[in-house]
């Protein structure tokens, strides 16, 4: 039988459960399969593709188009997940009306819902595309498209006065309408303490045990992430990278040595017109060539 498309009341009737949503990433058909199969609940189409599929320094040069030919690809795959698309920079902040066409546009490829960072600041472009009947997921902690205001990749809500802002803007984010957050690169405890405040499910990266489900960016869980970040909170589960460059290697190494492709590789024919099409090539071959293979 096959499992039904998971939505908000799927999720939310998790956490009333004390059940854990596992959340993924995924930016192409094959990987989201893959995921889809293995029966997670969430995946997210980040704006992180801009460094794990595109090879850019940061999330913030990545385009509405860009990450639409990612969505596309990845809700074609997800006949269970819960796809999230992730809004990329200056798609949303703008005004309500460009946070509603961009929010709109995902939601015309596919996805189930959207996600924005920032919390009260943002909370109006929330509560725009909520009434447009957008689902919207709010982003806190470590917010990667403010990099510059937080000064590089650094831990949020280390102190109790840390804690309380994150605390706060969760809370304009649920009044704005939002139906969860992502918590990333907190403590544990700033984790559960916003969590036990607000009634939006509450997911972590890099945020400890005490949230409702757990987010990881499928290249670092599956090691073939190509780059110099290496987060803390990530536990690689596979070595595909090294896999993948020892089998190019191989491969490379057969080709050169003329082991590849062998007999069992080639179509075969019938011996009689084999036999006729060899002395064809035999009378037509250019006499430069047959010099050279003689």
């Amino acid at each position: 039988m096959t499992a039904r498309k998971v939505t908000v009341a799927t999720l939310s009737a998790l956490k009333a459960r004390h059940e854990k949503a596992v959340f993924i990433t995924a930016y192409d058909y094959p990987t989201a399969t893959f995921a889809d199969r293995a029966g997670v609940d969430m995946i997210l189409v980040g704006d992180s593709a801009a460094m794990t599929m595109l090879g850019l320094p940061s999330t913030l040069q990545i385009s509405l188009d860009e990450m639409l030919v990612f969505i596309r690809a990845v809700t074609r795959a997800a006949k269970h997940a819960f796809v999230v698309g992730d809004l990329p920079f200056l798609s949303y902040q703008p005004s309500d009306e460009t946070a509603i066409r961009s929010a709109g546009a995902f939601i015309a490829a596919g996805c189930d819902a959207v996600k924005c960072e920032g919390g009260s600041r943002v909370a109006r472009r929330v509560r725009a595309m909520v009434d447009a009947g957008i689902a919207v997921m709010g982003h806190l902690g470590l917010t990667p498209q403010s990099l510059g205001q937080l000064g590089g990749y650094r831990v949020q809500g280390k102190s109790l006065a840390a804690a309380e802002q994150l605390l706060r803007d969760a809370e304009a984010l649920e009044r704005a309408g939002a139906f969860s957050v992502l918590l990333e690169a907190v403590p544990a405890e700033t984790a559960a303490f916003v969590r036990e405040r607000v009634d939006l499910l509450v997911y972590g990266i890099g945020a400890g045990p005490e949230v409702d489900g757990q987010l990881v960016i499928s290249h670092d869980l599956l090691g073939n992430f190509v780059g110099e970040i290496a987060p803390k909170f990530v536990k690689r589960y596979a070595d595909v990278g090294a896999n993948v460059e020892r089998a190019f290697a191989e491969y490379a190494r057969d080709v050169r040595a003329g082991a590849f492709p062998g007999p069992e590789h080639c179509y075969q024919i019938d011996a009689a017109d084999e036999a006729l099409i060899r002395a064809a090539r035999q009378r037509t071959v250019h006499p430069v060539v047959a010099a050279v293979t003689a």
